[in-house]
């Protein structure tokens, strides 16, 4: 229930008033509390105060078996389980436009149903792995500072990821890449050419080990 009262030594935080009744992690509907740290998790050196939060059921799964010691960490891991769960709504940018599939005349037929609701549920998925919560504010203080220093997020094609890793394995699971041989290549060419290592992957989807690796010396020699 929403209206549950915190655990003993847990305060809730303040949340802005339009976001009252929604999930700190995703913006959803809220129907659950989520409380942090859980004494059966044995967290050790918690930097903030013990706290609940309005969370969607969905999000509750991950957060609640998650072992990490802060909340900012939780967060991370429920984003990396959205983009899991979503990753076929996800690609639906990756592999269309909005104009593209308006115009992919699926209006009859198998695809209708898909031509109809694909970009919405793209949206969806998008909106939710972006959420960035509010600030964590308890008992009037807010506990931001106390965050320390973390992997930072990798913004690309406005996908907000949790870590280049998540973005990484999104790409390599929409695409078939071999996950090694793709984080080879971006270590060639360097993060901030996502776009490219992706493309120059795909164009060797299918080919040998050898053929890769051949591939491979022929871009570190550029």
């Amino acid at each position: 229930m929403l209206n549950e009262l915190p655990k003993n030594g847990y305060s809730f935080i303040e949340s802005p008033f339009s976001f009252r009744h929604c999930c700190w992690f995703c913006a959803e509907p809220a129907a659950k509390v989520y409380h942090f740290p859980q004494a059966e998790n044995h967290v050790l050196n918690c930097p903030h105060p013990a706290l609940s939060l309005n969370c969607c059921q969905e999000c509750y799964v991950p957060a609640n078996k998650s072992r990490a010691n802060a909340i900012w960490s939780v967060f991370k891991e429920v984003k990396s389980f959205l983009i899991k769960q979503y990753q076929k709504d996800l690609a639906i940018g990756i592999n269309w436009t909005q104009e593209e599939l308006a115009n992919s005349e699926f209006e009859s037929g198998n695809f209708a149903g898909f031509q109809r609701s694909a970009w919405f549920m793209y949206e969806v998925a998008k909106k939710r792995v972006n959420f960035q919560g509010w600030p964590l504010i308890v008992n009037g203080i807010n506990i931001e500072e106390l965050k320390w220093s973390e992997d930072k997020t990798f913004n690309f094609d406005n996908v907000e990821y949790p870590s280049i890793e998540d973005a990484i394995n999104h790409y390599a699971q929409t695409f078939f890449l071999p996950v090694d041989y793709f984080k080879e290549v971006l270590v060639a060419v360097g993060q901030e050419r996502f776009a490219y290592a992706v493309r120059f992957c795909r164009l060797l989807v299918g080919t040998t080990p050898n053929e890769r690796k051949a591939a491979l010396n022929n871009l570190l020699d550029e």
